[in-house]
C-alpha cells in the first residue's frame, strides 16, 4: 500500500553566485513534492509521485533520480516536445537566495485533472499537495483539486503545505482564495508564520497546524495542545530544501505513530540534514541514520 501519494512539478535548478560575475554554477533537480518524495522513500515509506517532465535531459535526470531513490514513478508523464522547467538560484551574502523562474509553459505546469489516478490516491494512506503546484496554472490547480477530491471521497488523510510564493500568483486575493480552500480540506497543515493570515479559516482547533517560526524553530497545535521544537544548530551550506525536509520528517513520524513532539523533532532532524548540503535532497538521511529513539 502506498503511504504517501504526491503530485507536483520537478525541475532543474542552477545555483551560483551573482550570475553577472560567476563563471561556475551547480546543476541539480528539485521541487517541493520531489524533495518530499525522496525524503520519505529514504526513510522506508512507500511514496508515489505524479508529475510531467519534458522529453529532455533534465526530464531524464528527474526520472532517473526518483527511480534510483525508490520512489514509485508509475504515473509520471513525459511530454514530448515540451521542456522541463528551470530555476536560477543566485546566492546573496547575508540574505536569502534570489530565485528566477523559467517555467512558463513548462511540461510540469501542464499537469491536468486527467492525469490524476483517482483509484491510486484512494488506496493510499495520505495525499500531500502544495500551494506551489496550485499556483502553476489553471490545469495544475484543477489537478490538485481532483487529487484532493479523490482523497476526501475515500477518506484519505490530506497533508497541505501552503508555500506561498507571490511571484507565482496573479494577486494576493486569488492566492488567499485557493490556499484557504485547500487548507480547509487538509488534516495536516504546514505553513510559515507569515502565511497565517492567508489561511485564517483553516486555523481551527480540530486541524493539526504546523508552523515554521524561522530561527525560533517550529510548533504544532494538536488536540488543543501546543508543542514547540527549537532549531537544531548545524553548519549551514544552503537552506533552500529545509522546509520540504521538515515536512517530510514530520509526515514520516506521523506515519510511524509518534507523538506531536516527536514529529516536530524528526522534522527538525531532516531540516538540519538538508541545510548541511548544497543540494535540496542529497544530504537527507536514510532511516538507519535516525537516532534510535526517534
Amino acid at each position: 500500500m502506498t503511504d504517501v501519494y504526491t503530485l507536483g512539478e520537478a525541475l532543474g535548478v542552477v545555483s551560483s553566485g551573482r550570475v553577472r560575475h560567476e563563471s561556475e554554477a551547480r546543476l541539480d533537480v528539485t521541487g517541493p513534492e520531489f524533495n518530499l518524495a525522496i525524503a520519505l522513500a529514504r526513510l522506508g515509506h512507500q511514496c508515489a509521485y505524479l508529475g510531467k517532465v519534458g522529453g529532455d535531459e533534465l526530464g531524464a535526470r528527474i526520472r532517473t533520480v526518483l527511480r534510483g531513490e525508490g520512489v514509485d514513478v508509475t504515473d509520471m508523464r513525459v511530454a514530448a516536445g515540451a521542456r522541463t522547467g528551470l530555476l536560477l538560484r543566485e546566492s546573496r551574502v547575508g540574505g536569502q537566495p534570489h530565485v528566477t523562474h523559467y517555467r512558463t509553459g513548462s511540461a510540469g505546469s501542464g499537469l491536468s485533472p486527467g492525469n490524476v489516478p483517482i483509484d491510486r490516491i484512494a488506496a493510499s494512506k495520505m495525499l500531500h499537495v502544495s500551494g506551489v503546484t496550485a499556483a502553476l496554472g489553471r490545469d495544475a490547480l484543477e489537478a490538485v483539486r481532483a487529487a484532493v477530491g479523490a482523497a476526501r471521497t475515500a477518506e484519505v488523510m490530506i497533508s497541505f503545505s501552503v508555500e506561498y510564493h507571490p511571484d507565482l500568483w496573479p494577486s494576493v486575493r486569488e492566492a488567499e482564495e485557493v490556499l484557504g480552500e485547500l487548507a480547509c480540506h487538509s488534516h495536516l497543515l504546514f505553513l510559515d508564520q507569515d502565511e497565517l493570515d492567508l489561511v485564517k479559516p483553516a486555523l481551527t482547533p480540530e486541524r493539526e497546524v504546523v508552523v515554521n517560526r524561522g530561527v525560533k524553530g517550529a510548533s504544532v497545535r494538536a488536540d488543543r495542545v501546543r508543542y514547540d521544537q527549537p532549531v537544531i544548530q548545524v553548519p549551514i551550506v544552503d537552506t533552500s530544501g529545509s522546509a520540504d525536509a521538515f515536512v517530510a520528517g514530520y509526515i514520516s513520524a506521523a506515519l510511524d505513530g509518534l507523538t506531536p513532539q516527536e514529529r516536530l523533532h524528526r522534522g527538525a532532524l531532516l531540516s538540519a540534514a538538508a541545510v548541511t548540503s548544497a543540494s535540496d535532497w542529497q544530504g537527507l538521511p536514510v532511516r538507519a541514520e535516525l537516532p534510535s529513539s526517534r
